[in-house]
């Protein structure tokens, strides 16, 4: 609960002399700072004063946002291993499938590194391709998911939002 009123009333109220608080806050610009300013206030403080971050205060949602870096690492690496498997499987199909074109380029006479890159130009392709069609989808189910607001979450109590958030950088997609 918050309340705007004048502090006077309020320590008039809660029995407090004019020179006492129940706490302040502090604001800073650079969150990645905020355990060093934390002891460097704690360390200017009375020792009867506690001094507590947002870090230690709402531990709870620290903590789940922890965990969707973990979760993001996590989900990355399993997607490009995936990828990376599928690919290769890609081209081992692919030079199955063309050994006979081999045969006949090397008799032909041509030299093996032209050979290659007839497969190099042909997985070239094939990334491309599923790079652009990948990401015109993933692109276009975050922007609904920002317009819209379609996937929500079953208990918004537990995860203190309603529907999943997404943000879109272009330098992150042109990346």
């Amino acid at each position: 609960s918050y309340l705007f009123t004048d502090i006077r009333h309020l320590q008039r109220i809660s029995g407090w002399k004019p020179d006492q608080i129940g706490s302040f806050e502090v604001f800073i610009n650079n969150f990645d700072l905020l355990d060093q300013k934390t002891q460097e206030i704690y360390a200017a403080t009375q020792s009867d004063l506690d001094v507590r971050s947002i870090k230690e205060r709402y531990y709870n949602i620290f903590e789940w946002i922890s965990l969707f870096d973990f979760n993001m690492i996590l989900i990355i690496s399993i997607m490009i291993l995936v990828g990376g498997i599928n690919m290769i499987t890609a081209l081992l199909v692919l030079i199955l499938e063309r050994t006979p074109m081999i045969g006949l380029l090397k008799a032909l006479g041509a030299q093996n590194w032209t050979v290659r890159k007839v497969f190099l130009y042909q997985a070239a392709y094939l990334i491309s391709l599923g790079l652009i069609i990948g990401n015109v989808i993933g692109l276009s189910f975050i922007y609904f998911q920002d317009t819209y607001k379609w996937v929500k979450f079953p208990n918004p109590k537990e995860y203190y939002i309603t529907e999943v958030p997404v943000y879109i950088d272009l330098s992150i997609v042109l990346g």
